[in-house]
């Protein structure tokens, strides 16, 4: 699965392909205005440049500002604490750049408060990209299988959830929340979304494989 990088959803992208892609589309003023930017946050002297994070969207337009914000905290290298102080502080568009690189910055769990803060709104764009690599790595069970049931019910395509395959293979347990949902969709007589019979059928592969060789319960 892969998506553009000024997306800000879908896998880590490389600092490398964000600055090209970047490159490629911004006009010359916005050009200089990231190389400034990006100097400012590589310096990290005081907290000056966390501006250019909020500034992104009026200097670099709103089809590329999710990309330039994540090279900004790229090249800041910032912390969680600093990532928690920008996520809390900022506008929808910057908190999903702030989700966007936290598979970048942030090798272990310190940031999954911000990955459950943002599964409990309701905008799609958020919650697309809080269910990123980040979240595929270091979200617990249950919260991650509660979180692929709100993309169902709130219309997120299951595309947008990282590591959706590996994860969700053979969970019996999500297969039983799946079918529960269905059932009570079905019971009053809306529809049922596309995407739950493909996540239903992932997650019961392995599950009724195992039923067919084990019609009786798991061997001890």
């Amino acid at each position: 699965m892969t998506h553009s990088p000024a997306t800000g959803t879908g896998p880590d992208p490389t600092a490398e392909a964000l600055r090209d892609h970047l490159d490629s589309h911004l006009h010359p003023a916005a050009r200089a205005w990231l190389r400034q930017a990006l100097d400012e946050a590589a310096a990290n002297s005081g907290s000056g440049w966390e501006l250019r994070v909020a500034e992104a969207g009026r200097r670099c337009g709103s089809r590329h500002a999710d990309a330039a914000r994540v090279l900004i905290l790229y090249a800041a290298h910032a912390d969680p604490a600093t990532l928690a102080r920008l996520y809390h502080q900022g506008s929808a568009a910057e908190r999903r750049a702030v989700l966007s690189a936290l598979p970048h910055l942030v090798p272990g769990p310190d940031a999954v408060p911000l990955v459950e803060d943002a599964l409990r709104t309701n905008d799609t764009r958020l919650l697309a990209t809080a269910l990123g690599p980040y979240a595929a790595r270091h979200l617990d069970a249950h919260s991650w299988r509660h979180a692929v049931l709100k993309c169902l019910f709130t219309g997120v395509p299951v595309d947008a959830v990282a590591g959706l395959a590996a994860r969700g293979r053979g969970d019996a347990e999500l297969a039983r929340m799946l079918a529960d949902y269905a059932a009570e969709r079905t019971a009053a007589d809306r529809p049922v979304p596309a995407d739950l019979y493909r996540v239903l059928d992932l997650a019961a592969e392995d599950f009724e494989a195992d039923e067919a060789d084990h019609p009786h319960g798991k061997e001890s």
